[in-house]
């Protein structure tokens, strides 16, 4: 972790970037009336955890853990919305499947991370 000297570095940080940018082409296929409800709460969530990264890793390991846990929140979030828009027939489990492998992926990763750093 010493070695990082910048959060663009960490593969985790690239992962969520990453994701936010594959999440927002989905949320063009939810209906009209859900793009300023639902998928504003799936943008903040997504956002939120390439952000959660970026502030920790600045500010150092005991604060890192803190926002690390932070992420690991909105991506718990963020998988109930998208399992949401399935629910309620807004998206396919095709659309999200992939998206939600992905941010399980990330979970994992980034509770590895905590670990890590909890020594």
């Amino acid at each position: 972790m010493s070695t990082v000297k910048n959060f663009k570095e960490l593969r985790i940080w690239q992962q969520s970037m990453s994701l936010v940018s594959k999440i927002y082409p989905v949320l063009q296929d939810l209906p009209v009336n859900e793009r300023f409800g639902l998928a504003q709460q799936i943008r903040k969530a997504a956002i939120s955890v390439p952000s959660n990264i970026a502030e920790g890793q600045v500010r150092g390991t005991r604060k890192f853990i803190y926002f690390l846990n932070i992420s690991l929140g909105s991506l718990a979030e963020l998988e109930t919305q998208l399992l949401l828009t399935v629910q309620l027939n807004f998206l396919s489990n095709e659309k999200t499947s992939p998206l939600i492998i992905e941010l399980e992926s990330l979970t994992r990763q980034i509770r590895a991370l905590i670990n890590k750093l909890k020594g």
